[in-house]
Formats: structure tokens, C-alpha cells, sequence
């Protein structure tokens, strides 16, 4: 993974500042697309609203820079994964995913930048085709639809937002801090302060309800549903500890018929065939077109098979000492070890080689997927959550064990809560497994109060220097690790530099 654009913070805010007088930046505030170029047909909504599923997943140039490594994807698996304990970073690099391992954040750092930058770009996006089609006198089923996918796209974004750069919603006072700054509509002054956390959530929740009821037309596992905005109207709701709500949405998910769980049969293959399986509720379709290769697939930080990838990100020994309790678990499938001729664990910088595949091998490519944004077995957990909190412990194993049920642990599945642990315990050591890489695990950490604990040696210790690695004795356990708080401010994100210098209304964070 190498960086190709290398900008220290002082070089960085000089290039901003003389920017400005010169032209404007091209930043989300200032970023608007007028609705008059658009042509307000059904054709052209529909290909301005694939345009923005699109930008998903598409390097798009920031600030008039093209960087290969600048994709949403990339930058939110970076800024989630990264920061939490199933992922060890096996080697330093300028890769600013270094900043995510370390949190060592800076309002200037590149993929917190270009995250905030192309989200705003999408939410601009759908507020172009929102705008337009709330013009109408009438509207066709397919502009319902279009629209439903439009406030769900800006739901997605905001949401995915202000959970890196805010507070959750349990962790501070919401009525009072601040979350991000709500874009409602494409015709917005540029100038304008965040949302509270609160009216942030509102906001989305709004956006999910609204999408709900507009979407009526199946337009394949790569858009949006009603039932995709379901299943995130669950997840919100369990982010704010409203555990009634996220049951009930997480019910109309699984009670809908639409999805079944894969089995322990069809599971190893799932990720790469994400498109056409029925755990599946909403998928980023990726194409071989789309194949961004070694110096920007999401795929390339985690995996190599010697051609392709950097793989420098490995399974943590943390999560694959949980897993090892069950080694039968088919799970276990997407934990690649790369072994030498003798048969012994390859060390890369005195790290053991555990390649993540979650997201390769569609099409045979091992460096191409569809990422999983919502799927089935997130329904069951999120509700396996909710009823440990309410302290219906029966249920909430039932759920748990109909994932395992699916995993290939049948002969180990829960009878009641194993001695030591608690019900909430065992749900969040399911969520661990089961969700492992998706973007869920810091989040997870950090909704429930629980300190991020990387106990085991990596490069996410700041003071570790290659030099100071002896290979034949690899540094142990006696290496201080690194645990963080999960209240310490640190698990935000900076607001971005560009942001900051050019909307005086917007505040940075502590």
C-alpha cells in the first residue's frame, strides 16, 4: 500500500490557504451540482441516482489530485476496521490507514479528508434527485423508488458520518454535542455549524422512514429497498439504545420472507458471490471494471497472492484466539494463513500471516467483491442485542444460536449463559465473529462502554521501529500494547482541515 501524495501538515495548510485565493475549493460546502442541468425526466434521474450508488465505490479526484487509494469504501473499511482490535497492521507505511491503527488523527490526514469530502458529494447527489422529484407535480412508481433511494443514500452517509466523527449517541449528551453538518437540500449556502448528535439521529431516522415508504419496486440487491432502509432503521436504532425499535425493524427484516440465512454449506462462498445470495439485503455491486487491483481495491490491504495486493493487514491474534475455541466454525474460511514449504505460519516484520478474504475472489479475481452493507445474520444479532439489554436472555440466545446454527457449531450451540459470561458477552463475542471485518467492531466496542485493547504487538504501538525488530525472536506479549478508552476523544475523527478553513460556523472537535 503506498501513498502518493506525501504532504506534511504545515506544507498541507499552506496549499489550502493558497488555494483559496485563488479559486473555490473543491469541498463538500462549496461542491453543489445545479438541479437546471439535469433534465427532469425519469431517464436521467435514474442515471443521475445510479451515478450516485456509483461514487460508492469510484476514485474521484479530491482537491484536483487523482489518488488511486481516495475510494468510500476503502476509506470507511480503513477508518472502521483499522481502528479496532480484529486487525493488525503488520508493517508502518505513509498510508494515512496508519493514522486509524495509531490514533494518531489530524485535521489534515488524507482518508478522514477524502471520506468527508465524497460523502458530501453523495448526499449533494441525492439531494439533486430529491429536490427534482419533490418539484413534480405528479410522480411515476419509478420516481417513488428513485427518491426512496435517494434519502436512503443520504441517510447512509450521514449516518456512517457522524459515527466517526462524533460522539455515539450513548457516549456524550446528545441534545448538545455536536454531530455533522446536515445537508437537506442541494440549493444550501455553504456556511453552515453541525447538527447536535440528536438532531443528526433524528434526521436519519427521518430520512430511513421516508425512504421506507417510497420504495415499492425491486430493483436488485445493488440499490436500495425498503427493506435495506429496514434494516438500517435497526442498527440506527440499536446505536441509540432504543431496543424496542431496532427488534421491531430487525422482525420486518426476517419476518419478510425476502432472506434467508446462508448455510454452513454456502457461507465460505458467500462474499464472492454477495450479488446473487439470499442473506444479501443491499450489496455494492462491483464489476471487473470496477477492479481498482493492488493500489486501491478494498481487498489489496488484506490479502496477496504474491501478484496482487500489498496484504499488510492481517486477522489479529486477538479475535483468532476467540475463534479457536471452534475450530469447525466455517467462518474460519475467510482467515487465509500463509504457510511456507515446510508448512510453518510466514512472518512478515515478525507478524504471523493471516489474510483476511471477505473480499476477494468474485469472479475468481482476488483482489474484487461486492462489499455487504446489511445482510441477514446482522438482523438476528442486532436483535440478539437488543433482548440481552432487556434482559431476555432466552431470546437473545435463540438468535445467537441461529447464526451458529448456520456456522457449522450445531453440536455447540447455547443452552444458557456459560459460567463467567454474561448474555451480552456472548452476543458481542457472536457479533465479533460473525460481523469480523464488516466496519461493526469498534462500533460495537464503543457503544457499549467497553475499552478498544490491542493486546497483542503490531504497529499500531507508535514507539515499534522496524529497526528495533529482531525477526529470529520477534518482539511477545512483554511489548506494551495499546488500550483505548472508549470515552477518550482520541475514537473521533478530526473535521477536515478543508472543512474547517473554509465554513467559519463549523466547529472541530476536542
Amino acid at each position: 500500500m503506498k501513498k502518493f501524495i506525501n504532504l506534511n501538515l504545515i506544507g498541507l495548510l499552506a496549499l489550502i490557504i493558497m488555494s483559496q485565493s485563488c479559486r473555490k475549493m473543491n469541498v463538500a460546502p462549496t461542491d453543489q451540482m445545479s438541479t437546471s442541468s439535469i433534465a427532469s425526466s425519469s431517464g436521467a434521474l435514474l442515471d443521475v441516482t445510479n451515478g450516485n450508488y456509483a461514487l460508492l465505490k469510484d476514485n474521484v479526484a479530491f482537491n484536483g489530485v487523482q489518488n488511486q487509494n481516495d475510494m468510500y469504501l476503502r476509506q470507511y473499511f480503513q477508518m472502521s476496521n483499522f481502528a479496532g482490535d480484529n486487525i493488525v497492521c503488520a508493517n508502518r507505511t505513509e498510508d494515512p490507514l496508519y493514522y486509524s491503527f495509531t490514533y494518531t488523527h489530524s485535521p489534515a490526514q488524507e482518508n478522514a479528508r477524502y471520506f468527508w469530502y465524497i460523502s458530501y458529494k453523495i448526499i449533494n447527489g441525492a439531494n439533486t434527485v430529491i429536490d427534482i422529484i419533490k418539484a413534480k407535480g405528479s410522480k411515476t412508481a419509478l420516481e417513488d423508488q428513485l427518491e426512496g433511494e435517494s434519502y436512503f443514500l443520504r441517510a447512509f452517509c450521514d449516518f456512517n458520518m457522524v459515527r466517526f466523527f462524533a460522539p455515539l449517541y450513548d457516549c456524550c449528551d446528545p441534545t448538545t454535542t455536536p454531530g455533522i453538518i446536515l445537508r437537506e437540500s442541494a440549493q444550501v449556502t455553504p456556511a453552515k455549524a453541525r447538527a447536535t448528535v440528536k438532531d443528526t439521529y433524528d434526521f436519519i431516522i427521518s430520512d430511513l422512514k421516508k425512504s421506507a415508504s417510497l420504495m415499492n419496486q425491486d430493483r436488485g440487491k445493488q440499490y436500495a429497498s425498503k427493506y435495506a432502509a429496514w434494516a438500517m432503521l435497526s442498527r440506527v436504532y440499536l446505536y441509540m439504545n432504543q431496543y424496542d425499535s431496532c427488534i421491531d425493524y430487525a422482525d420486518s427484516v426476517i419476518n419478510s420472507g425476502k432472506y434467508s440465512l446462508e448455510t454452513s454449506a454456502s457461507y465460505p462462498t458467500y462474499f464472492a458471490n454477495a450479488l446473487s445470495r439470499p442473506e444479501t439485503i443491499w450489496a455494492v455491486a462491483f464489476t471487473q471494471a470496477d477492479n481498482a487491483g493492488k493500489f486501491g481495491s478494498i481487498a489489496s490491504m488484506l490479502y496477496s497472492d504474491g501478484n496482487s495486493g500489498w496484504g499488510e493487514e492481517f486477522a489479529s491474534s486477538s479475535i483468532r484466539d476467540l475463534m479457536s475455541q471452534h475450530l469447525e466454525d466455517v467462518r474460519w474460511d475467510y482467515i487465509d494463513t500463509l504457510t511456507d514449504a515446510n508448512g510453518n505460519i510466514v512472518l512478515k516484520n515478525g507478524i504471523q500471516t493471516f489474510y483476511i478474504t471477505k473480499f476477494s475472489f468474485q469472479d475468481g479475481f482476488p483482489d474484487l467483491s461486492s462489499p455487504v452493507m446489511f445482510r441477514l445474520s446482522e438482523m438476528y444479532l442486532n436483535r440478539a442485542e437488543s433482548y440481552a439489554h432487556l434482559g431476555k436472555t432466552a431470546e437473545a440466545l435463540a438468535d445467537v444460536n441461529m447464526i451458529r446454527q448456520n456456522r457449522g457449531l450445531g453440536d455447540a450451540l447455547y443452552t444458557d449463559v456459560p459460567s463467567g459470561e454474561t448474555i451480552l458477552d456472548v452476543v458481542l463475542n457472536e457479533r465479533r465473529i460473525e460481523l469480523a471485518f464488516e466496519g461493526h467492531r469498534i462500533f460495537d466496542l464503543l457503544r457499549n462502554h467497553l475499552d478498544i485493547v490491542r493486546d497483542y504487538w503490531g504497529y499500531h504501538i507508535t514507539n515499534l521501529n522496524a529497526a528495533d525488530i529482531n525477526l529470529s525472536n520477534p518482539p511477545s506479549m512483554s511489548t506494551p500494547n495499546v488500550t483505548i478508552p472508549w470515552n477518550s476523544t482520541k475514537v473521533q475523527y478530526y473535521i477536515p482541515v478543508d472543512e474547517i478553513l473554509t465554513n467559519p460556523l463549523c466547529t472541530q472537535n476536542p
